[in-house]
Formats: C-alpha cells, sequence, structure tokens
C-alpha cells in the first residue's frame, strides 16, 4: 500500500462495512466510501435495476448523499466489491466525482498495490461542453 494514512484505510473500511452489511446479489454488489474535506464520510451501495439504465454507481450515490447535506467537496473516494476488494470506479463514475471535485483523490488497486491518483489522472480528456 503506496502513501496510504490511518484516515486511508478507515475510508476503505467504510466502502467494505456497507458492500458487508448491505450486499445483495444483483441488486447490491459494490460499496463506496468518500471523504469530504470537512473530514465528513459518507459510505452507499449500488442500487441495481431490472432496467440496466436506470441503476446507479455506489459512487453517485455516496456523492448524492453529501449533496444532500451540500458537503461536495470530496476530498478522497473508494470503491470496493463483494469481496471488499478495491475497484477502480467506472467512466461515469470518474466524470461525476471530477465534476464535484476535479482535485478529488482516488483510491485504486494498481501494479504496487493500492494507490492514490487525482481524479483527472483517470480521466485524460474529460468531457466538457461546448459554450457557444
Amino acid at each position: 500500500m503506496n502513501n496510504l494514512c490511518e484516515e486511508d484505510l478507515q475510508l476503505i473500511e467504510a466502502a467494505r462495512s456497507i458492500i458487508a452489511l448491505r450486499s445483495k446479489p444483483d441488486s447490491h454488489e459494490v460499496g463506496a466510501a468518500l471523504r469530504t474535506r470537512s473530514g465528513k464520510i459518507f459510505s452507499a451501495v449500488n442500487v441495481k435495476a431490472n432496467v440496466g439504465r436506470v441503476s446507479v454507481c455506489a459512487e453517485a450515490v455516496a456523492i448524492g448523499m453529501a449533496a444532500s447535506v451540500g458537503d461536495t467537496d470530496i476530498e478522497r473516494i473508494v470503491a470496493v466489491d463483494q469481496k471488499g476488494r478495491v475497484i477502480s470506479p467506472c467512466g461515469m463514475c470518474r466524470e461525476m466525482i471530477s465534476d464535484y471535485a476535479p482535485q478529488a483523490d482516488v483510491i485504486v488497486s494498481g501494479n504496487d498495490g493500492l494507490e492514490i491518483f487525482k481524479v483527472a489522472d483517470l480521466l485524460p480528456h474529460k468531457f466538457c461542453k461546448i459554450k457557444a
């Protein structure tokens, strides 16, 4: 594990705890936790639906929880699978994380164990609306 501090390990544990508590095949298969710059942690599971288009990733649910209380300045975020393994956020989640907090750090599983990247490094050539 490179450059992970105690707060990062607590964040990973929060994601693991929520998926262990709420895991349900075909409904909740990913857990995520984010820490805002205020120090608050928001953890959530993905919400799957029979119609795939309306399914929502765990990272998006956690961001929604933070937005509900007006605290979206994300410092760091992590996602885990049902077995508690750290996984990378999908492209849509990378976009959403970047929209809310372009300087956010993301914990991912890399070649040398767990690593921390800026979301911008995980999302080269980010989508931007062209202003007329």
